[in-house]
Order: C-alpha cells, then structure tokens, then sequence
C-alpha cells in the first residue's frame, strides 16, 4: 500500500494560517496537480478541520474524516481509528494508494506510525511569516528527493521519498 502525503505550503514553511484557513491561496496548477493525485490514489484522509474547509465530499473519491465529535458526514467514512488500522482496512477493501490530505495533526499521526513512503509538498511563493507547519510534534525522519515538478513559472512540487529507517539519523 502506498500512502502519501500531499500538502501546499508557503515558500517560509506553513500549511496554513489558522486551522481554519481556506487554501485559496494555492495556484490553480496546485490545485489540478492535488486533484490529479487524489483521484489516482482513491482515497483521501483528512482531519476533521480540514474536511471543514473543503465543506463537502471530494468527488470520484473514498473520504474518511478523522473525527471525535462529527460522526454523521454525509458522504463520508467518520474514523477514529488508529492509523495502522485504518491502512490494514483500506487494503482489505483492495485500495492500493491513500493520500492523506491534512491537516498538521493527520500528518503527524501517519508519520509517527511510519506509514507514510512519499511526501509531495508544492511550494507557492507566498509567505506568512506565522502560521501553522506541516506537523504538530518534533519528527526526525530522512527524506530522499525523488523529483521537482514546476507546476507553473513560480510554483514547485517537491516529491520526497520518506526513509523510514530511524538509524540514518
């Protein structure tokens, strides 16, 4: 099962603003490249908070929110499973690729279970100077630039393959 990370974020690091930051400041290119890989996966994961921004179901997509409070999303799989779990049933269900979509909180749990192989971070030139990054916890993981993908004259795609293996440290 291949299950990756794909996130914008600004040219000084951040997810986000605030939790409740629309990512309408993403290139329409992010956008398509987002899309392009989602649908190709077939199933996104998200956090509850990020689901909100969205505000609806992703279409032509598997949906599974994170979420202790919000169990009716119409739509939607409602999860509180722990991570491993959640890719195990996936895989059952013959799903070979997930994405997980956000936010920082979602990112922090599939990386510390060490599930996660690529990260794709698009890189827009915009800055916030504060805001939210990628992940909530201190992590120590080697990542191997696999590729860049400009999306458009100011936008890039970093594809990082995630070395698991703690001992490179």
């Amino acid at each position: 099962m291949k299950v990756f990370i794909i996130a914008a974020m600004t040219a000084d690091g951040f997810i986000a603003q605030h939790s409740g930051h629309l990512a309408n400041w993403t290139s329409k290119e992010d956008k398509q490249f987002f899309i392009e890989k989602t649908k190709e996966a077939g199933v996104v994961v998200m956090g509850l908070n990020t689901y909100k921004t969205i505000g609806r179901p992703l279409p032509d997509r598997l949906n599974i929110v994170y979420s202790k409070t919000e169990k009716d999303l119409p739509g939607v799989e409602v999860t509180e499973d722990e991570p491993k779990k959640l890719i195990e049933n996936l895989a059952k269900r013959g799903f070979k690729q997930v994405a997980i979509t956000g936010g920082a909180q979602i990112y922090t749990m599939f990386m510390e279970a060490g599930l996660v192989d690529t990260i794709y971070f698009t890189v827009e030139p915009v800055l916030f100077g504060l805001g939210m990054g990628p992940f909530t916890k201190k992590l120590e993981r080697k990542l191997k630039l696999e590729k860049t993908h400009m999306l458009n004259g100011n936008s890039v795609v970093l594809e990082y393959k995630v070395l698991n293996d703690k001992t490179l440290l």
